[in-house]
């Protein structure tokens, strides 16, 4: 099955119990929209908002924006009903259904299971609905390289910073960065291992939530660290961080036109027998045509150019 390639720069959270968030929400520009059914809605809530998630994602107009839910983990009692209730009601509407704090392999298996059931009985396409699943707890990150090749539904990992700070006992702020001086980013390690295992997979790594969403200067450095580390996209929390993550994680017009001179540069090179060339005093090799395909792939993807500003 060939996974299909979305743009997932922003992420933005809505609560499936919050109807009234849902149009502003669907009309935002985030590349992906997902209305949470688990840690955003109070248990009471959460049958509830089944119905509201597929009104909403069969009715409004999400444009180009992907269309998600969060269910509920696999070891709770939601988990079956979200996934069947919803699929059931929004049918092709739901594009994604992302699994959080899967600990293993099987987790991903289990809804993949279940989803393939669900789409055989109301007659939808076969793996229609991809998967994107969340590593928040350590077990989870223990297990990540078998997560990652769980199911051929699965299109992007996500770090989830706030559960696994708990499940690690970290001591940490409400924006999940440590109470004491910390040299460097205290989820490095945790950070490396997952982007690691979704290229090596090939699959997107998503990274964490921002709480403070009153300090965008903090969003975007975290937007570039993240980006200069692979990732490929943020979750955002609020409506403010959409454009800011749609920016980070974009290459700019300067980065699409160096890339196009590094290619030219190259094949020219090659074209004279040689497995090297020079651009801006700096040696191009192999590896460098690597980026540059990887430049060139995202602002394809994104339907930008080198005079897009």
């Amino acid at each position: 099955m060939t996974r299909p390639i979305r743009p997932r720069r922003s992420e933005l959270a809505t609560p499936a119990s919050n109807d009234w968030m849902f149009a502003k929400s669907a009309a935002s520009d985030a590349d992906l929209v997902f209305l949470d059914l688990e840690d955003a809605c109070a248990p009471a809530e959460r049958e509830a908002a089944r119905g509201k998630a597929a009104k909403a994602l069969r009715e409004l107009d999400w444009g180009r924006t992907v269309r998600a839910i969060r269910c509920n983990g696999v070891g709770t009692r939601w988990a079956y009903g979200d996934v069947i209730e919803v699929v059931t009601g929004a049918r092709s509407a739901l594009e994604v259904i992302i699994v959080p704090k899967v600990r293993r392999a099987r987790d991903v298996w289990w809804v993949d299971t279940l989803l393939t059931q669900v789409e055989e009985t109301l007659g939808l396409p076969p793996k229609g609905i991809g998967l994107e699943v969340l590593i928040e707890e350590t077990e989870g990150l223990e297990n990540v390289g078998e997560i990652v090749r769980a199911s051929d539904r699965l299109e992007a990992v996500i770090f989830g910073a706030g559960d696994f700070s708990a499940s690690q006992g970290a001591k940490v702020d409400g924006n999940f960065d440590p109470l004491v001086d910390f040299p460097g980013d205290i989820w490095s390690y945790a950070r490396s291992r997952v982007v690691v295992a979704a290229r090596s997979a090939g699959i997107d790594a998503i990274d964490a939530p921002f709480p403070n969403f009153k300090d965008p200067d903090a969003y975007r450095t975290a937007c570039d660290r993240a980006a200069a580390m692979g990732y490929v996209g943020k979750w955002a929390i609020h409506p403010s961080q959409i454009a800011l993550a749609n920016t980070a994680f974009a290459p700019t017009p300067e980065d699409i036109t160096r890339a196009r001179r590094l290619v030219a540069a190259y094949r020219k090179a090659e074209a004279a027998g040689r497995g090297a060339a020079a651009l801006d005093g700096m040696l191009v090799d192999a590896a460098h045509l690597r980026h540059a395909a990887t430049v060139t792939r995202t602002a394809e993807l994104l339907g930008l150019t080198e005079e897009t500003t």
